[in-house]
């Protein structure tokens, strides 16, 4: 039986009036690969906001290892070294060089040395094929570049698991196949992720979970296989075939 790292309860979300998350409960576990679609508007970022508590759910439960999640700002910081997140937007450091951006949680959370920040930097800008830009400043780079500076930062942590938020969404198309394939060879190399993506064909192709969301549920959650083939929900349906379509 697979190792259980996040479990989601009766998870739900309103802004005001206006509610985003209804009812939501799944499990992640160890090794997984879970791609969350649907049409925009359907909750998902929000719901990967929620469980990297950048947003506070209105209700339900968060579990991390069966413990459930704490409020406090120091029992948050401790869960998200854990679960690191990968934004749209990349949100690197402006300020500071490629190097100093994949250093600075490790040096300030994690309380490496300085040298072990910086071989761990050096050893994950390699993986990411952004090693020749330690020096570079982030408004040097291309959008696929900061992308995958920004991943590189993330896997600094040695997170359990990695969120990623429409990862490839603000790329210009010849980028963002550089940013799918390191994603897919973290992938193979059994890395725990959770990812919000419009990429049908890496979904199909990367995944061992779908979840597809509409009107703020999971309306289905099952193998890409099944998903992609045999999808039950009529909205999954009309979804899938705009996708088949175009």
């Amino acid at each position: 039986m697979s190792e259980e790292i996040i479990r989601v309860e009766e998870l739900g979300k309103s802004f005001g009036e206006h509610q985003v998350l209804r009812k939501i409960d799944f499990s992640v576990n160890k090794g997984d690969v879970i791609c969350i679609l649907g049409s925009s508007g359907s909750g998902k970022s929000t719901l990967l906001r929620c469980i990297n508590q950048l947003e506070t759910q209105s209700c339900g439960r968060i579990f991390f290892h069966n413990k459930e999640l704490g409020r406090t700002q120091k029992e948050i910081n401790e869960y998200r070294s854990k679960v690191g997140m990968v934004f749209q937007s990349f949100n690197l450091f402006n300020n500071m060089t490629v190097l100093k951006n994949c250093m600075e949680g490790t040096r300030r959370v994690l309380h490496l040395s300085k040298q072990e920040a910086h071989e761990r930097a050096i050893a994950h800008l390699k993986s990411v094929g952004m090693a020749p830009f330690i020096n570079a400043y982030p408004a040097q780079l291309s959008g696929g570049q900061k992308q995958r500076v920004a991943i590189a930062r993330g896997l600094c942590m040695n997170p359990e698991v990695l969120l990623f938020d429409e990862p490839t969404s603000a790329l210009d198309p010849e980028m963002v196949g550089d940013v799918l394939n390191v994603m897919k060879e973290l992938a193979q190399k059994s890395l725990t992720m959770l990812i919000v993506t419009h990429e049908m064909d890496f979904a199909r192709d990367v995944s061992n979970r779908v979840l597809f969301m509409d009107k703020g549920y999971i309306a289905e959650d099952a193998p890409p296989e099944k998903f992609f083939t045999a999808p039950e929900h009529p909205r999954a349906k009309e979804f899938l075939s705009r996708f088949i379509a175009g």
